[in-house]
């Protein structure tokens, strides 16, 4: 199982993916996501100029090895570029290994714990009767459980609803980095009042609560822009509604605003799409201070690293909620699935539909079905990578947006 080529393909078919392509001796081919969203050359470098080089003529069997020589072996740990190059390793060579043994990855993980993972979709409107209707067309989809994201009144764009204004006023349902226009790129740039939006929230789950009842699970995202005094507020008005869960209330990497607001709400609590270590959560995990873990296999580390993450957190009684929005590649969402079936502490996985541009360059076996995903019984991960269609769509730099107080500060939170 010797490794006789790595090849890094960066394709943008709608979006921009960076993705890692693991060929044996025996012609045996393994997929790897490095994709990070807004900063995708970072890691297609990273791979490139230090990654792919120590690769050629290893084992490829060796897979805990292969990670702790990448992750140890650098001396400069951490961060999302490293760890997503070392993901997409990680991914490609249990693809590779899964491949050979003939059986779909999840079995390599201990085989199913469920019969499919129930996933959420994106409901999202500029205004409330346009947020209903992006309910309804998700229930129509066969959606079993829906984020909901709103439009604030006097406010043209809001990160996160498909049809705000900014960035030229297109929808970005595949594309929440914007393509960056003129002859110096820069990210599209949203005004952001955080006491407007705690103001309007509560009334808009009051009206989809009062559309569509108390058993539909429905999830919202705070994108980090709450501190923690603010989060409890909107965590304590929530709770008449019974949110399956509130995520990344504040910044995710201040661990200890998460006490603040567990002490003063009962609404769930989900971060962690922006950690890309176990050592970036053990305090929420051992201080039970969230109910769902966000990491993603693409920029956690891969496979490997995600079911340590997961495993420490089933210790703790902390579900997975792993990202899912379409700058995770179908690579990626694949091995997030396998993921899922096999752990025993799933909690729900994120599904935004790839675009039919996605899909020509991707070809997927896993399916969504009556709420749920199923990754194929295909052996590996079950997607396969076409490079000629990948050629067709060459990169174009785009970025998320920035937002910026009514006074013009940079806002954070």
């Amino acid at each position: 199982m010797q490794i006789v080529s790595a090849e890094v393909v960066v394709t943008s078919p709608g979006r921009n993916f960076v993705t890692l392509r693991v060929t044996t001796e025996d012609g045996v081919t393994g997929l790897g996501d490095a994709t990070l969203n807004g900063r995708e050359l970072a890691v297609r470098s990273y791979l490139d100029d230090h990654v792919v080089p120590l690769l050629l003529g290893r084992d490829a069997s060796r897979i805990e090895d292969t990670w702790q020589y990448l992750y140890r072996g650098a001396y400069w740990r951490r961060g999302p570029v490293t760890m997503a190059a070392v993901a997409a390793v990680d991914t490609a060579l249990w693809d590779i290994k899964a491949k050979y043994a003939g059986m779909p990855l999840y079995q390599l993980l201990g085989g199913a714990c469920r019969t499919g993972a129930l996933a959420y979709g994106h409901a999202s409107g500029r205004d409330v009767p346009e947020l209903l209707d992006s309910v309804r067309a998700h229930l129509e989809q066969g959606y079993r459980a829906i984020r909901v994201q709103t439009g604030i009144p006097g406010f043209d764009s809001v990160y996160g609803v498909a049809s705000s204004g900014a960035g030229g006023g297109e929808r970005y349902d595949y594309e929440p980095a914007r393509r960056a226009v003129g002859p110096v790129p820069r990210p599209a740039v949203e005004t952001w009042d955080t006491r407007a939006y705690l103001r309007h929230l509560p009334s808009v789950f009051e009206a989809v609560r009062g559309e569509f009842g108390p058993e539909l699970p429905l999830l919202h995202d705070g994108h980090h822009r709450m501190t923690p005094i603010q989060a409890a507020r909107l965590g304590k008005d929530l709770e008449p509604y019974d949110l399956f869960w509130l995520e990344d209330a504040t910044p995710a990497e201040d661990q200890a605003a998460l006490r603040l607001i567990r002490q003063h709400t009962t609404t769930p609590l989900a971060i962690g799409e922006v950690f890309n270590s176990v050592h970036d959560c053990t305090t929420l995990l051992s201080e039970r201070l969230i109910d769902y873990v966000r990491s993603a296999v693409t920029h956690a580390g891969g496979v490997t690293a995600m079911r340590k993450l997961l495993d420490l957190a089933a210790v703790y009684g902390v579900r997975s909620g792993m990202h899912g929005p379409t700058d995770v590649s179908p690579v990626g969402m694949a091995a997030a699935l396998h993921l899922d079936l096999a752990v025993h502490n799933f909690g729900i996985q994120e599904y935004m539909r790839h675009s039919e541009r996605t899909l020509e360059v991707f070809r997927t076996s896993y399916r969504f079905e009556d709420g749920l995903l199923h990754p194929s019984d295909t052996p590996g991960l079950g997607v396969e990578l076409d490079v000629e269609a990948a050629g067709r769509f060459p990169y174009q730099q785009a970025y998320l947006p920035v937002s910026r107080l009514r006074d013009g500060t940079v806002h954070d939170w």
